[in-house]
């Protein structure tokens, strides 16, 4: 992971932080004490469809605004402007909200209450090493305009 030097100080990439928490969640539930969502088959599967639709959607909008605009979405990458538009003007962090989503759709998808119950966890972990630091970058680099952008829009959502 090669770090520019106009970036934010993020120093692990987020969507491991995700795919970490959805692996520990599995080996509770396999090894340490099952815990299994107690829903309905029909509930759960419309939960992980609306969840997991949700969430890739707000992750391939996210990407895409940034594809568009010429930045590479990689946190420790040079942001020569901070996007403020279409999913950006709901949430100030669609990607993390989007792997968040997706996480729980694994929880419904496979019954598993750990996944789910270590979304909070996940999400202060990402806020403690990415956003934090990203926030900080963001408004050193674009000052005013940044923070009115931080001040109209919801963190998550």
């Amino acid at each position: 992971m090669q770090r520019d030097d106009d970036a934010a100080d993020v120093r692990f990439p987020p969507p491991l932080t995700y795919v970490l928490a959805a692996a520990t969640g599995a080996l509770l539930h396999h090894f340490v004490y099952p815990l299994p969502l107690a829903l309905p088959v029909s509930a759960r599967i419309a939960a992980a469809t609306l969840t997991g639709c949700v969430g890739v959607v707000f992750l391939a909008v996210a990407v895409r605004a940034f594809v568009r605009t010429g930045q590479d979405p990689k946190p420790w990458k040079t942001t020569p402007e901070f996007v403020a538009t279409g999913v950006y003007r709901i949430s100030r962090n669609p990607m993390y909200t989007g792997m968040a989503l997706v996480q729980a759709s694994l929880a419904f998808a496979i019954a598993n209450g750990w996944i789910l119950a270590i979304v909070p966890a996940v999400l202060w972990v990402i806020h403690s090493t990415a956003i934090r630091h990203e926030e900080t970058y963001l408004e050193q680099k674009f000052g005013e305009s940044y923070r009115t952008y931080k001040s109209a829009v919801r963190r998550w959502i």
